[in-house]
């Protein structure tokens, strides 16, 4: 029983261990922003955990924004600074993007300042609060990590499921357009042969009737 739990815990440790993103974002009169971008299916749980050095009112204004590729702002937040956390619950399995600009105010316009992020995403079974779930359903810690590799493994069955809907979308489209490609071609040298044809009786009937055939 010793043996299984510790595999178990392996395991788990190997499914929920994502490392550290760390980024330096310099500030700039005329900021542009950088983004980080990830991809999330539909109806998961995403938690943005970030910690920032600086402090508010240091002369760099850091901003953050999240929104997906179809355009949903999931948040905003303005001069951040030190431990963020910011969760939200997709609507649609899109791209999301998570955007910094760091305003630098004019009176420091002559320093090269920036601030250094740590950023972390988390989806899914990784983003839960298991500490809540077992405090709330009682269960082991044994049972726990049980819970949530399960949890895992149904994600990317779901995930694999999806790409293979989305491989067979592909496969139809790209049956399609050869249809509609060869079909055309058909049309094309039909009218080519056409033309040809007549191009040729047109010629034809103009020398009998020059009478230079």
């Amino acid at each position: 029983m010793l043996l299984s739990s510790s595999f178990i815990f392996a395991i788990s440790y190997l499914l929920a261990s994502v490392c550290c993103l760390q980024l330096e974002v310099s500030a700039s009169t005329k900021p542009e922003p950088t983004c980080i971008r990830d991809f999330v299916a539909e109806g998961q749980l995403v938690v943005v955990n970030l910690k920032t050095d600086g402090r508010v009112g240091d002369g760099q204004q850091l901003n953050l924004r999240v929104v997906d590729s179809l355009g949903n702002e999931h948040s905003r937040r303005n001069d951040i600074a030190g431990d963020i956390r910011v969760a939200f619950t997709s609507h649609h399995s899109a791209a999301f993007d998570v955007c910094f600009t760091n305003q630098l105010e004019s009176k420091y316009s002559k320093h090269a300042v920036s601030r250094h992020i740590e950023l972390d995403i988390e989806s899914g079974a990784a983003a839960r609060d298991w500490n809540a779930v077992q405090a709330a359903e009682k269960l082991k810690p044994v049972e726990v990590e049980l819970l949530r590799i399960e949890e895992m493994t149904s994600e990317i069955v779901n995930e694999l499921q999806y790409l293979k809907r989305r491989e067979e979308r592909m496969r139809d489209t790209n049956e399609s357009t050869n249809s509609r490609v060869k079909n055309f071609s058909l049309i094309v040298i039909c009218a080519l042969v056409g033309l040809g044809v007549w191009q040729i009786q047109y010629l034809r009937h103009y020398f009998k009737v020059k009478h230079i055939i």
